[in-house]
């Protein structure tokens, strides 16, 4: 199913890279079966493949697509493994929208990003590296003057004889074409 490109969301594509130093316990290293969710409402919900043999240190390099909705203040990243138990989950990172929306830079800006992970207690568990970029970004400006490019339409002002020195304030008239 494609992403629908509304005015309500931006599609993002993720690309989930690797994770590093992942543990299923304080003691137990990941052996395998590691796999990556990435979630930016309870129904947007993607998956990447598992990685059956980079054990602690997987390697993904799988590309999602998922729509973001604009009310959007973070993006969850899940880190989970098949165990001989059913489903783990190694470790969770929020990533802040504003990490790669809004800001300095161009909203399709690649950005590469990486972020500690958190057990279900709360402690760190491992890292995981991605890209995030904004397909269906704004038009961006390409500097400050460029906001103020718009066409400014002036009205004479009488402030009385030529010489005055009194003080107008300028109104920007915008022409409605």
């Amino acid at each position: 199913m494609k992403p629908s490109s509304s005015l309500a969301s931006r599609v993002l594509e993720i690309t989930v890279i690797s994770g590093e130093n992942l543990r299923e316990s304080r003691k137990q290293w990941v052996k395998k079966n590691a796999f990556v969710n990435i979630r930016t409402t309870d129904s947007c919900n993607k998956t990447t493949k598992m990685d059956k043999e980079g054990g602690s240190y997987p390697v993904w390099n799988e590309k999602l697509i998922v729509d973001l909705p604009t009310h959007a203040v973070n993006l969850t990243v899940e880190v989970q493994c098949k165990t001989s138990y059913g489903i783990k989950t190694i470790g969770i990172a929020r990533v802040p929208t504003s990490d790669f929306i809004g800001g300095f830079l161009p909203e399709d800006y690649l950005h590469f990003l990486s972020y500690r992970l958190r057990d279900e207690k709360g402690e760190k568990n491992g890292i995981i590296n991605f890209s995030v970029k904004v397909k269906n970004a704004p038009p961006h400006t390409t500097g400050c003057a460029s906001a103020y490019s718009q066409q400014w339409t002036a009205a004479p002002v009488a402030v009385g004889s030529k010489d005055s020195c009194e003080v107008v304030t300028g109104i920007p008239v915008y022409p409605s074409y």
